[in-house]
């Protein structure tokens, strides 16, 4: 079956997030019924996208039966947890068979304030092992496929979570970022992606132990205003520090904008043609909106290639070495798929350059953010090339081959993950075989509200594409 979606007449009909939250409010729906129609959408789904990590659909039933959920913006709205995010009760296996099936004793801080938006999670989604890389596949089960097409990737490390909410199985799911792993999964399945600037939501147990935090929690959505009221309610469950608040963003501003944009890669490597020609037409489409668009080099250098590989690395290295400690008892070294061991590899033969790429990664950002100073937004291809075949970027595959492929394909999101600045994928193109193709906007530290500004006015403009039309 190559396309794959639950949309049907049932209780969550092609509603997003916001709009099953109203039903339930209103007594249109229950919030168990609300749940079983997604169960039951998950169910017709996930044998062909094998995007469901663990089950837990028994406490989701009894917590819609008891309706006590917190009056965030999605009441009762079922959902679901990336599979390396503690949620009590749930095993937390990272994406690998090195991680042991033990439940988590407690939720991570992020995991409060997801459930503080008053969704019901039904269990965990699919990632790829320990998140490092950018397709849902593994070397001992079943890849997560793309429901617009099961030929094809899904994207990472977010995976599970996109392809349950872009075949309609859920409105909305959790996702985090440490590289591009909300947005690439986002341009590959069609939804709205938002990286968070750094700070603006709780930060991981591992980001508070990283040198510079990379990883930042949001969610995959369909709808802009989904992706904009979850930023609201994560700001009222903890207030930001340090940053502008963003509120409640709930349409396109009047103000015009001046876009920066950017086409070269920082691999040097040229974009493929069909990126290339959805760029062209969200320039077509912002300019005709009376924004300025004027195209730049992009603003950092060749050198962050090899100081962001090298500290993506070093996170390899650290599971190799210190599994037993960062993951807990149980951890099963020798099951470690041979991606992550590579990537370890590779950390070992040049470790030494640690500090000095650390150092480089902080310039980068001085350069990045100095963009902002002319320009309110930077615009680019998502990516550098239209999603992949699944076996593209095959994590038993050669490693040097499918660590080159990974370089040329994750060729924008990095900067974002080590500046802390926030960005967001909009689905604004499609391929000539009908996938989507997501266009990327980085704004400066703590505005978001001009990106969700934005992505409203595009979404008005030119509404996605559903896959239900296809």
């Amino acid at each position: 079956m190559k396309n794959v979606h639950a949309f049907g007449d049932d209780a969550l009909g092609d509603r997003d997030g916001l709009a099953v939250a109203a039903a339930i409010s209103s007594g249109e729906i229950s919030a168990v019924e609300a749940l079983e129609a997604a169960l039951t959408r998950v169910d017709a789904v996930n044998g062909h996208l094998n995007a469901v990590a663990v089950d837990d659909r028994e406490r989701a039933a009894k917590r819609a039966s008891d309706n006590s959920f917190p009056a965030g913006s999605f009441a009762g709205v079922p959902s679901i947890i990336k599979n390396n995010t503690a949620f009590a009760g749930l095993s937390t296996r990272n994406g690998s068979a090195a991680v042991p099936a033990t439940p988590a004793p407690g939720n991570d801080g992020f995991t409060d304030q997801l459930l503080s938006t008053g969704i019901n999670l039904v269990g965990a989604s699919t990632m790829p092992a320990f998140g490092l890389t950018a397709t849902t596949e593994f070397v001992d089960r079943a890849p997560t496929r793309n429901p617009w097409d099961t030929d094809y990737s899904s994207g990472a490390s977010s995976g599970g979570s996109a392809a349950l909410v872009a075949s309609g199985a859920l409105p909305i799911a959790h996702g985090n970022d440490g590289g591009g792993s909300i947005r690439i999964p986002a341009a590959a399945c069609g939804l709205v992606g938002l990286k968070p600037s750094r700070g603006r939501v709780v930060a991981s147990a591992t980001g508070k132990i990283l040198p510079i935090d990379i990883i930042s929690d949001g969610i995959l959505s369909r709808s802009v205003r989904d992706t904009a009221h979850f930023i609201d309610d994560a700001e009222k469950f903890r207030r930001p520090s340090g940053l502008p608040l963003v509120g409640l963003v709930e349409g396109p501003s009047a103000r015009r904008l001046r876009i920066a944009l950017i086409t070269d890669t920082v691999t040097g490597a040229p974009i493929d043609p069909e990126s290339a020609f959805a760029l062209e037409a969200a320039t077509a489409l912002l300019t005709s909106l009376g924004h300025e668009v004027e195209e730049i080099p992009i603003p950092v250098d060749v050198r962050f290639v090899r100081q962001f590989t090298d500290y993506w690395s070093m996170l390899a290295f650290s599971v190799d070495t210190f599994g037993s400690r960062v993951v807990g008892a149980g951890f099963d070294r020798d099951a470690l798929d041979p991606f992550t061991r590579g990537l370890a590899r590779r950390y070992r033969r040049a470790f030494w350059r640690t500090p000095t790429s650390i150092l480089g990664l902080r310039r980068a950002t001085t350069e990045l953010r100095r963009a902002f100073a002319r320009f309110d937004l930077i615009m680019s291809p998502t990516l550098g090339h239209t999603t992949p075949r699944i076996g593209h970027l095959d994590p038993g595959g050669d490693f040097d081959m499918i660590f080159d492929r990974l370089i040329r394909y994750v060729a924008f999101t990095p900067a974002n993950n080590t500046s802390g600045l926030p960005a967001i994928s909009l689905p604004m193109g499609q391929t000539s075989a009908g996938l989507p193709l997501g266009v990327h906007f980085s704004a400066d530290l703590g505005r978001e509200r001009t990106l969700l500004e934005l992505a409203f006015e595009i979404e008005a403009a030119q509404p996605f594409a559903r896959i239900q039309d296809g």
